[in-house]
């Protein structure tokens, strides 16, 4: 017990070297980009109106010390990290006065749900058609599906999602290209809303699904490929126990242990893949609202979107290294 506490702690030393070491950075390319968000947003508010000089360096510097860019490089910093403690990351410079909390609370439900729910259908589905494929590897229809899934792998996310949105949105128009849910609806638990979402959601989820399958597809051939030339699956062969028995107790579930690792990395990276999707099918997400953020130039948006994806994909690494041992007891505590 006292080995696992230890290992714990350890991991939980690393979780908060990589949190620091990427948020610090992600201030760090924020604070050295070419563009002011201070003097933008002095820019687009004195250009509905002459104003004079002193009243505009008012503004400017009020502006300084609501986002926190006021002072020295430091002073900057410390300021930032307070607000990180906090979960304050001040108003939004686009959206103002919206709090930077409110805006992603709003986005963060819509990413988690479709890009969560797409990814363990992927690391489901490919998998289990990958472990069939590696074990019968003599059987017909497993190699064109291995063609098949070969093919897809190299396609990149955007050509996949245009493809869904031109056979689905036109030439087959039976699904919505576009948005979260329908407008004229009120959000709420309802049979009408949720069909909504559901639909809405499907062919940036299966966007998400074709592209993400091929990976656990490949990687999991391989895997299996290797483990059923073990001694003792060969043993297991010659004394004659059942084939399924031999794949599903002895093959897949050993070769499954590597793949739960990078389940947890795929969880935890499910805010970089929103960008692509999500700008796509114009989805109410994480990935659409740092495009926006982007192109507003809204420094605190951007920087509470990074903060929180940093932390999200840190933290689904730790949690699958403190949990990892229980699942495998091979694993070393040292």
């Amino acid at each position: 017990m006292n080995g696992y506490l230890t290992y714990v702690a350890k991991r939980f030393g690393q979780f908060i070297f990589v949190v620091f070491t990427g948020v610090t950075l992600a201030f760090l390319i924020a604070h050295f980009s070419p563009v002011d968000p201070i003097e933008q947003t002095v820019s687009l508010l004195t250009n509905f109106g002459s104003t004079d000089p002193r009243t505009v360096e008012i503004l400017r510097q009020s502006l300084r010390e609501l986002y926190g860019t006021d002072g020295s490089l430091l002073d900057q910093y410390l300021t930032f990290w307070g607000r990180v403690i906090r979960g304050d990351f001040g108003p939004s410079l686009s959206a103002f006065p919206t709090p930077v909390m409110t805006i992603i609370g709003r986005a963060l439900p819509w990413t988690v749900g479709l890009l969560t729910l797409a990814t363990i259908i992927s690391w489901v589905v490919g998998n289990t058609l990958g472990a069939i494929a590696g074990y019968f590897r003599n059987n017909r229809a497993m190699k064109v599906v291995g063609v098949l899934v070969m093919a897809m792998q190299p396609i990149p996310t955007y050509i996949t999602g245009l493809t869904l949105v031109i056979v689905f949105g036109f030439l087959w128009p039976i699904l919505p290209i576009s948005g979260g849910a329908q407008l004229n609806l009120d959000p709420a638990m309802t049979w009408t809303y949720v069909q909504s979402v559901i639909t809405h959601g499907t062919l940036p989820a299966l966007t998400l699904v074709l592209v993400g399958m091929g990976g656990w597809f490949i990687a999991m051939r391989s895997l299996v490929s290797n483990i059923v030339t073990d001694d003792y699956v060969v043993y297991a062969e010659l004394g004659g126990v059942p084939s399924r028995t031999i794949f599903s107790q002895y093959v897949a579930r050993n070769a499954m242990l590597p793949q739960i690792t990078g389940l947890a990395l795929s969880l935890g990276n499910v805010f970089g893949g929103a960008v692509i999707v999500e700008f796509i099918f114009n989805y109410p997400g994480i990935g659409k609202l740092m495009v926006a953020g982007i192109y507003a130039g809204d420094y605190s948006l951007v920087l509470g979107v990074t903060t929180i994806s940093i932390i999200a994909v840190a933290a689904a690494v730790f949690l699958i290294d403190i949990l990892y041992p229980l699942i495998d007891p091979r694993v070393k505590l040292g």
